[in-house]
This record gives C-alpha cells, sequence and structure tokens, in this order.
C-alpha cells in the first residue's frame, strides 16, 4: 500500500508502521475501528488479473482505509494506481465503503482533500459530499489548505 500511496502525491504519505498496524491484531476495545478495503491483482506473465491466484506475485491497485467514531466515519485514505485511475475504481470502493456506513448504521462520513486535487473533489461530490470547511495549511510539503467533506446519511 506504501508504493501506492507514493504513486499519488496527493495522497498521505504514512509511515511503514503506520500500514502495518492496519493489518495488526490488535485489543480494539478502546480503539476506534479500523477498516481497509484492497483491490488487488495477480502478476501473470507480466499482466494484472484483477484476482489472486497461487504464488503469483500480487500488486495493489486500489486501497481506501477509514475508522469509525461512534456513529460517524471517517475517510481517511483512498487511493487508486496510476495505470487503474479513470477506470471507475475509485467509484466501486467509495461505494462499497458507503454501503458499509449504511449498513452500520452511521450517520456520516466526513473527509479532508487537498483544495488541488480535483479528480478526488469530484469523486465525493458525484457521490454528495459537501463543502463543510477549510483547515488552513493543514497540509505539508507542499504547504495547502485542507477542504472539508461531510455526506450526512440520515
Amino acid at each position: 500500500m506504501m508504493d501506492l500511496a507514493r504513486e499519488s502525491p496527493s495522497a498521505p504519505h504514512w509511515p511503514q508502521r503506520h500500514y502495518e498496524d492496519l493489518f495488526a491484531a490488535t485489543d480494539t476495545r478502546n480503539q476506534p475501528q479500523r477498516f481497509a478495503w484492497v483491490v488487488e491483482a495477480s502478476v501473470i506473465e507480466g499482466r494484472y488479473e484483477r484476482k489472486s491466484i497461487g504464488n503469483n506475485a500480487v500488486r495493489v491497485l486500489g486501497s481506501l482505509v477509514a475508522h469509525k467514531v461512534d456513529s460517524e466515519w471517517e475517510l481517511e485514505n483512498i487511493v487508486v494506481a496510476a495505470a487503474e485511475r479513470r477506470k471507475g475504481l475509485g467509484s466501486q470502493l467509495l461505494k462499497v465503503f458507503i454501503a458499509h456506513v449504511r449498513a452500520a448504521h452511521g450517520i456520516s462520513i466526513f473527509l479532508e482533500a487537498r483544495e488541488s486535487n480535483h479528480n478526488a473533489v469530484a469523486l465525493y461530490k458525484k457521490f454528495g459530499f459537501e463543502n463543510a470547511g477549510v483547515r488552513k495549511k493543514y497540509y505539508a510539503n507542499p504547504s495547502e489548505d485542507a477542504v472539508l467533506y461531510r455526506l450526512n446519511l440520515r
């Protein structure tokens, strides 16, 4: 997942440990529920297929990371491999996530995005997210505002 994030300048560049912790078995009684959806492809004779087969090398095509706090959910990270963009994978990930939140009786989803990340903003607006504010100079390298978005599910 780190390689995938490195491909996308607008994705959060979390340290390796952060990604490892997503999949570590931990005591979650006093922590928010965390979820990661990953779309993988096997490498077969130099081409990618959208399934895992045996011991073939696997490449992550896309991922979504979110966590639950009470009845709200924060979408922390959604990223799609450069070669897979504009094919609907981001929409599929977001659609599955929203369905999951609805099934879990979540009342809303919130997130922040780089002001310059026009593709992400277009995706969120397509699914009904609304502008909920700005965090000035939230991002570094380069310094940039974060635009907050919220999707109310009730």
